[in-house]
């Protein structure tokens, strides 16, 4: 099964588009999931000039690349947040505008509802990013929440996200949300219940990104087994746990990088993930969208890392299934 590898370039947004092409041509990546970002995939820019999408398709044509996915996590994020300081930082000033909470999400919705129509002009079957989530701060438990709480706040989600999901449909374009803490769905149960708020409409899928699972303690291959039908995107990046009696799993408001964090993100094949199990568990249930590499290593430069990546998952995608069962010689005559 030969699946597109992809570099998730969100974290390469200071480098040129073209610099980034010609590096990622070199290091043998197919395809790129193009950042929502002036200096990668300028959305704005998508709506207003037609010439530009053509501009960046070639560009990545010419380095022998393809765009599966455009990565619009920023600008997913402020959809249903309960924004405050922290969104200016991840957003474009138009969308931050006066910071007015309601009048953000707004703008960030609007602009979520353009994006399907650029992406497949683009040639992306899918546009991965975040939802935001009106609950997340509730996740303690304390002070005491009402499960009633709780179901408001799916209903919200779904309430800003179905328009957005009628130009997904319009667009023939899928939004896949990366499972991930901060979002309506950060684990195994609450994107059932995600799922279920937004009437499991085929345009609302998944985005697995194992190491967001590790330090949960739960299993990505069993994630992706069970929600396969949902799976429209895969990211792949590692993650390592350190549970000394001192370090715990919520990570102490320690930067990114430090030892004494209770888990942290490294490069794929650094860490704890099984990717093994998880690349057969996505021959089994056929999979064959891409797998796109994210950088997040605080303690590896990413020119070294991307590479390093590419080169370890081209051997694990070598695990498929042979051309007939192990047990067919037991009874061929």
């Amino acid at each position: 099964m030969n699946r597109p590898i992809a570099l998730t370039t969100v974290q390469w947004t200071d480098v040129p588009l073209s610099d980034l092409c010609r590096h990622a041509a070199d290091w043998g990546y197919d395809a790129l999931t193009l950042a929502c970002h002036p200096r990668h995939f300028d959305s704005k820019r998508a709506r207003s000039e037609p010439e530009y999408i053509d501009e960046v398709r070639e560009l990545l044509h010419g380095y022998g690349l393809r765009v599966h996915a455009l990565a619009a996590h920023m600008l997913g994020q402020a959809v249903c947040d309960p924004v405050d300081v922290r969104h200016r930082r991840i957003l474009d000033a138009d969308i931050w505008g006066d910071g007015v909470p309601e009048g953000v999400r707004r703008r960030a919705a609007d602009a979520m509802t353009a994006l399907p129509a650029a992406a497949a002009r683009l040639g992306a079957e899918t546009v991965v990013g975040f939802t935001g989530s009106p609950v997340w701060h509730m996740f303690t438990l304390f002070p005491p929440v009402d499960q009633t709480d709780i179901g408001a706040g799916y209903a919200e989600f779904a309430r800003r996200w179905h328009p957005v999901l009628d130009a997904f449909d319009d667009a023939g374009v899928r939004f896949a949300l990366e499972v991930h803490p901060t979002e309506i769905a950060y684990d195994y149960w609450t994107t059932a219940r995600a799922l279920d708020a937004i009437g499991h409409r085929p345009a609302f899928g998944l985005n697995l990104d194992p190491s967001h699972f590790l330090w949960q303690g739960l299993d990505p291959a069993v994630f992706a087994y069970d929600y396969r039908e949902r799976l429209y995107h895969v990211d792949l990046k590692d993650a390592v746990v350190r549970q000394d009696g001192r370090s715990g799993r919520l990570g102490s408001h320690l930067p990114w990088g430090d030892p004494r964090r209770g888990w942290d993100f490294v490069s794929l094949g650094h860490g704890d993930v099984d990717f093994e199990n998880l690349i057969r568990t996505l021959n089994a249930i056929g999979y064959d969208g891409p797998l796109s590499i994210e950088w997040e290593d605080a303690g590896m430069d990413r020119m070294r890392a991307a590479p390093q990546a590419l080169a370890r998952l081209r051997e694990l995608t070598e695990v498929r299934p042979g051309p007939k069962a192990f047990d067919s010689s037991f009874t061929d005559r």
